[in-house]
């Protein structure tokens, strides 16, 4: 199957410290279950699931500062 078919878009999760989180995947569960691969359960604990927000690569420079 083409990647064309299935897109793949960045999101910010906001996190309960104030900070965010970047995670990359066909839709916010999929990004997020990604990043259950990478981060341990204190880490997981810490994003708000419901609240993200859809970027593109060419906005992801506006964000760097707050990622955590």
């Amino acid at each position: 199957m083409s990647s064309f078919s299935n897109p793949h878009y960045m999101y910010l999760f906001e996190m309960k410290d104030g900070r965010q989180k970047l995670a990359y995947g066909e839709s916010p569960e999929d990004a997020l279950e990604i990043l259950r691969v990478r981060l341990t359960d204190d880490e997981m604990d810490m994003i708000l699931p419901d609240r993200f927000t859809r970027i593109n690569q060419r906005k992801l420079q506006q964000h760097i500062d707050n990622l955590g």
